[in-house]
């Protein structure tokens, strides 16, 4: 699903080419970077559970799936980078293990995207019917469908993984560092894995973007709140640039291709390096940093934890 895992790789394989300093420099910016977002994420998960408002109102219960899912991805992609960057390999079931875990938690993001891009579609637009059709358990039975198709897009990995000779191998240790890419041992375990990205995220853009027109047709309504319909839209435009920097993970290897075509090997790793903090740690604390400001009921409880309590 995500490229995220070969991105590591290649970040790693390629940092032969930089002094060791700037070795050090590169891996503090990104094991720093990461710690930061940890910590923020880790913060804003605690506020999400720290009031019963939080705990009792289903866009909150969203919300803190989509950190948690995000939260997890993060510490996993990290810990990815530090294995690969002290160069140790894995065995295929451990890697297995923890870039199909990774990849579970890379699809539940955008299917929870679309549940709360639906959610305000129906506060909206439904605003009678919001609190008979928005319950706290239609919005327990929401989450675990979206684990549960993410599960099963694990369970088809596994099964395509099942038809590599692996008894063949002297040894189920890797030669190659860990990563997602390593993992596809079929042709047809890569072509399933652009089918299933091309099908989700089209399938979530499309579900966002009539959200978002639903909105704005119901705005114009004489009836509508026009503050809360606004307020919608703006959630909604939200959640399609969260959707598109999930996304952008997909083309991040295209983009690296053209790049090194162009530029020099030195520079080209360094974009490397800086990609991965800007593409991949970045997007995935963005929705706290932004929920945190945004927010009025989370706000001030979020700054209050940050402050270590003190007011």
């Amino acid at each position: 699903m995500s490229l995220s895992n070969q991105t590591l790789t290649n970040v790693t394989a390629n940092l032969q080419y930089l002094g060791v300093l700037e070795i050090v420099l590169f891996f503090t910016l990104s094991t720093m970077s990461c710690c930061i977002f940890l910590f923020i994420n880790g913060i804003m998960l605690f506020t999400l559970r720290s009031k019963i408002l939080f705990c009792e109102t289903s866009r909150y219960i969203l919300l803190y799936n989509l950190l948690f899912a995000d939260t997890v991805q993060m510490a996993l992609s990290q810990l990815l980078y530090i294995i690969a960057t002290s160069r140790i390999t894995l065995t295929y079931p451990v890697c297995g293990f923890l870039t199909m875990l990774a990849n579970l938690t890379t699809v539940v993001s955008p299917l929870t995207l679309v549940v709360m891009s639906l959610e305000r579609y129906v506060a909206v637009c439904y605003p009678l019917r919001h609190a008979t059709i928005i319950t706290i358990t239609n919005t327990g039975v929401a989450i675990i469908a979206i684990w549960a198709i993410g599960s099963l897009n694990i369970l088809t990995r596994v099964l395509l993984l099942l038809e590599f000779p692996f008894e063949a191998l002297d040894s189920l240790q890797m030669k190659d560092f860990c990563s997602e890419i390593s993992m596809f041992v079929g042709s047809m375990s890569d072509d399933y894995d652009k089918a299933f990205t091309c099908v989700l995220f089209i399938s979530a853009s499309v579900a966002i973007t009539c959200s978002y027109i639903g909105v704005i047709v119901a705005a114009r309504s004489a009836s509508t709140d026009k503050a809360s319909a606004h307020k919608a839209l703006n959630t909604l435009l939200l959640h399609l640039v969260q959707l598109g920097l999930s996304l952008s993970s997909t083309i991040y290897n295209p983009l690296l291709t053209a790049l090194a075509r162009v530029l020099t090997r030195i520079v080209f790793v360094r974009i490397q390096v800086v990609f991965y903090v800007c593409i991949f740690l970045l997007p995935r604390c963005l929705s706290s940093l932004i929920y945190g400001i945004r927010d009025q009921s989370i706000r001030p409880v979020l700054i209050y934890h940050l402050c270590c309590r003190l007011r």
